[in-house]
């Protein structure tokens, strides 16, 4: 990268996860009735499965959350510090230390609400060849408070970025303060961005997604959660991802003069890119079986590697390229985590 860009033009709002990671044999998925490929928040009966994890496999801990992974990887392909800023709340514990520990050597400027009565969140990632299923913690996540966005140093910090994006997670949480940096967005006519998530969003969470929704310039979402999303919304079933995706970009939008973009995953198949009057495919490369460590992250490694090309002003086209090939990496290593140079060409 050669031109310099400003430093915090980027802001994320999401949940801050420790992930803690391992393999596990299927019937360690069935004791906790949970599927491959599942991404859930974690009930009462969930609880013992940080602690099994740690003391009975090899788990490694990795800095997790869907927006700062992201984050993550924008900035390991821009290459600048700092040009990701990160909200999101912690505890006051060791866990928080490594996740702020990580987002520093990633080149990421995290400001942390601390709660001081709850522990940090953790995410269980459990390996199962090569799916991966997750259930979130979200302990001091979920503590996330306005108030944070209302500190001067933070508010201006919003106020200055040139571009937003929130996780569909981060609506369990707060979202009035999605509220907020969307109207900021929009007030400043800058790119709002939103991901879907996971389908229990769109089930369970289905109103403040909608709130937010006109707000949205670019929506990301895989194949499951598009579904999840036109289930909810009582879609025709039959519907295919692009009728599901032109749906969603015809959804009431405030800021008419920017169209709404849909940029919808579906594992291998082509990655499509929706607007309101067309639909273009970008091929990905499929992995060979040895080649794939696990899948966790693919999805907020797309999304990392769109922002890095998004933010240097990019056409569409190259950023979608840069979400293939970062997702592409993040297969390759276990968690959402990167090893050596960027290798992207434009």
């Amino acid at each position: 990268m050669s031109n310099q860009l400003q430093e915090g033009a980027l802001v994320g709002c999401g949940n801050p996860l420790l992930d803690i990671s391992a393999t596990v044999p299927m019937d360690f998925l069935k004791k906790y009735e949970m599927k491959e490929d599942d991404a859930i928040l974690a009930e009462e009966r969930h609880m013992p499965i940080y602690r099994e994890l740690v003391d009975g496999f090899q788990a490694e801990f990795l800095a997790g959350g869907s927006v700062q992974n992201s984050l993550r990887i924008a900035q390991w392909i821009i290459g600048q510090p700092k040009v990701a800023v990160f909200f999101g709340c912690v505890g006051e514990d060791d866990y928080a230390t490594i996740l702020r520990q990580k987002a520093r050597e990633a080149g990421v400027d995290a400001h942390y609400q601390v709660s001081s009565d709850t522990s940090t969140g953790t995410c269980a990632v459990l390996i199962t060849g090569t799916h991966r299923s997750l259930c979130a913690n979200l302990a001091a996540a979920n503590k996330f408070t306005i108030d944070h966005l209302e500190q001067p140093a933070n508010k201006a910090l919003i106020e200055n970025a040139l571009y937003y994006y929130i996780s569909g997670f981060f609506l369990t949480v707060n979202p009035p303060s999605i509220m907020r940096v969307a109207a900021t967005a929009l007030a400043k006519q800058r790119p709002f961005l939103m991901n879907l998530s996971a389908p229990f969003i769109s089930q369970f969470f289905m109103k403040p997604l909608l709130d937010v929704m006109p707000y949205v310039d670019i929506i990301f979402g895989n194949e499951a959660e598009a579904h999840a999303f036109a289930t909810a919304q009582g879609w025709p079933e039959d519907e295919s991802l692009r009728e599901i995706g032109n749906r969603l970009v015809n959804l009431h939008k405030l800021n008419t003069s920017r169209p709404r973009i849909a940029i919808l995953t579906q594992g291998c198949d082509p990655v499509l890119l929706i607007q309101h009057d067309s639909v273009k495919e970008f091929p990905v490369t499929c992995l060979a079986a040895h080649e794939i460590v696990d899948t966790n992250g693919a999805g907020d490694a797309f999304v990392g590697g769109f922002l890095s090309q998004f933010v240097q002003g990019k056409s569409l086209d190259v950023c979608i390229r840069c979400g293939n090939y970062a997702a592409g990496h993040i297969i390759k290593n276990p968690g959402c985590t990167y090893s050596g140079a960027p290798q992207f060409i434009e």
